[in-house]
């Protein structure tokens, strides 16, 4: 039977798979790059680089993020309310204090990020500080403290970089490719190879991102359900969550600084495309529709 300690090792299992797949993948792609330009030194140079990349990271991406985000420090006695709810709930979880941020945007959102749960932040928006109650800042906070609970939080920050960079790198090849940087190897080699490689690099750059994107959503999905759950368990009252989601998702405007990179760590969608989707585009959601987290939390409430 699955419980938060398989889910706990099932992420991190998955961090080290995706930092794996990244390193074949840009491998693969530098592979490519030297062959189409009979230059063995990019392969070199492919192979350092994602070295050096799923090292950094590993190490780095959380402060990558948070500047991303455009977040603050938060002190205690400019949020206290918010400080007291961070402090007094990491103690009820058993987790040491994550730093605070807060960013300065009124669209309600918050989100988690860090390597582990001694290396952990947790950001929040000024528009969700004014808009929710106690009870529904406890329960956002309850969220994000269970996506360090279950070790979320290192899987989703690694996806920001290392998915975005796919997307680059893809981007690169498809621009070499429309340029004509492979017309000098199919010249010097067999004419339909050199057509059949350039080809076939232009595929794969097409679906790399595609899959990266797949791949961070459905990760996404997944854990959101779980951390309003966890959440729920840690304040033990469902509906302040659920109201919490009721008054962030009704806010009308995305967040000013919108990425689509780093999307899926929000509480939230800060993008605003959630409502009235389609099988397709739900595929491609972030996030889970709201109703559904909403519904499955009224539910909790009802069996307690």
């Amino acid at each position: 039977m699955a419980t938060i300690y398989t889910h706990q090792a099932e992420n991190s299992r998955k961090t080290w798979f995706l930092m794996a797949s990244f390193l074949v993948v840009i491998i693969f792609i530098a592979w490519f790059f030297s062959y189409a330009f009979n230059n063995s030194y990019i392969l070199v140079f492919g192979v350092i680089f994602s070295v050096v990349m799923n090292v950094w990271s590993y190490w780095y991406s959380d402060a990558l993020v948070i500047k991303m985000s455009g977040a603050v420090p938060a002190t205690r006695e400019q949020y206290f309310d918010l400080w007291n709810a961070v402090e007094n709930l990491s103690i009820t979880a058993g987790l040491p204090m994550p730093k605070l941020y807060v960013i300065p945007d009124d669209s309600p959102n918050a989100f988690a990020t860090g390597r582990d749960k001694n290396h952990a932040s947790v950001a929040v928006t000024s528009g969700l500080l004014q808009i929710l109650n106690k009870t529904e800042l406890e329960g956002v906070v309850a969220h994000e403290l269970s996506h360090i609970g279950n070790r979320d939080i290192l899987l989703s920050t690694v996806v920001v970089v290392l998915v975005g960079f796919v997307a680059i790198v893809s981007d690169m090849f498809l621009r070499a490719s429309q340029f004509g940087a492979f017309r000098g190897r199919s010249s010097r080699d067999n004419e339909g190879v050199g057509l059949l490689i350039l080809v076939g690099g232009i595929f794969v750059a097409i679906l790399a991102p595609i899959a990266a994107q797949l791949i961070k959503l459905a990760i996404s999905r997944k854990r959101e359900f779980l951390a309003d759950a966890s959440g729920a368990l840690l304040t033990r009252y469902p509906d302040g969550l659920a109201s919490a989601l009721e008054k962030i998702s009704a806010y009308p405007v995305g967040l000013k600084r919108q990425s689509t990179a780093m999307a899926h760590l929000y509480i939230s969608n800060p993008l605003k495309k959630e409502n009235g989707v389609s099988f397709m585009q739900k595929l491609f959601m972030t996030h889970p529709p709201t109703g559904e987290r909403i519904a499955a939390l009224h539910e909790m409430d009802s069996i307690q």
